[in-house]
């Protein structure tokens, strides 16, 4: 009787794993007649059918071309899915490559059994010359992982972290947000020793220390995280999606003589870049205070060429 259950442990997690089950070769595989691994068969389409409440609307199919049994689900992520999560995940270059080895063997091991060489042979080489952005601490991973239970929970933290300059500081926050872009995940918080209510960035990869107090912080209504920066500015271009795509909270909102006029909520630096990346695709006509940063940036680039 234990071999049996065993029997059909092991069926159900190969039919788990995407393999096509054949009725024949399962038989010779395990040494007995076609009818027990047919009855295996009928105690498993039982199961699902008995426990939808536990399952979901998972459904145990013939196929007549493969002459083989498979389990279809509906809330499950596909192959296809799962392929474009992993290449996602290597592309975005934001972990070490100890960390991306765990992640993605994980997650291979949701893939379907018929798709699993596809993928290795998709990914291998990826893998192999994966070139991670450099870090200072010892795992973005447990690094976001620390700080999104200190947001979620409103606790102060003082971190240790290295500025772009490479000096070590030490800051005091109350942390508010994480956000990824361009290889980067960003710690979104205000420090506690001054009260403008601004918000500072600081990335992930950066903080090499995190101490939590018992102290915890309630944000005021003036700190306007959500709003940040509005801009304004002028996009002479061929391709103004690839502007709105980089800049989600942007939209046209007027167009003369072939000139997208473009509106942007922005958080941080990293917009300036961006838009000076463009060159003469783009003038940056508002807020005032915004057009001076950009207008001093090209000033101090122009006097590295003279």
């Amino acid at each position: 009787v234990g071999t049996k259950k065993n029997r059909i442990l092991e069926i159900f997690f190969r039919m788990m794993k995407g393999e096509n089950i054949s009725i024949k070769g399962l038989a010779d595989e395990y040494g007995v007649s076609n009818k027990s691994i047919s009855r295996d068969v009928g105690d498993i389409k039982n199961f699902l059918s008995e426990n939808r409440d536990v399952v979901g609307n998972v459904e145990l199919k013939y196929s007549t071309s493969t002459k083989g049994y498979h389990l279809e689900f509906d809330n499950f992520l596909l192959s296809k899915e799962l392929i474009a999560i992993i290449k996602v995940l290597i592309g975005s270059r934001a972990f070490s490559k100890m960390e991306m080895i765990e992640m993605v063997s994980k997650l291979k091991q949701f893939i379907s059994y018929n798709d699993e060489n596809m993928l290795e042979k998709l990914i291998a080489k990826e893998m192999y010359h994966y070139n991670e952005v450099k870090h200072d601490c010892i795992s973005v991973v447990d690094n976001i992982w620390q700080l999104t239970h200190c947001i979620l929970e409103k606790i102060e933290i003082s971190i240790s972290y290295y500025k772009i300059n490479r000096e070590r500081v030490e800051r005091r926050l109350s942390p508010v947000a994480i956000l990824f872009s361009d290889f980067y995940f960003y710690l979104i918080a205000y420090r506690c020793d001054k009260e403008e209510g601004k918000f500072s960035y600081y990335r992930i990869d950066q903080i090499v220390n995190i101490v939590e107090h018992r102290k915890h912080f309630k944000l005021e209504k003036q700190h306007e995280f959500e709003e940040g920066i509005k801009i304004k500015f002028e996009y002479i271009g061929d391709s103004v999606q690839t502007i709105l795509d980089k800049l989600p909270m942007a939209r046209i909102v007027d167009k003369v003589d072939g000139v997208s006029i473009i509106e942007a909520q922005t958080h941080g630096k990293g917009v300036t870049m961006f838009l000076l990346s463009q060159g003469r695709r783009i003038k940056v006509i508002e807020p005032e205070e915004f057009v001076d940063e950009i207008r001093d940036e090209i000033k101090d680039m122009c006097e590295l060429y003279e």
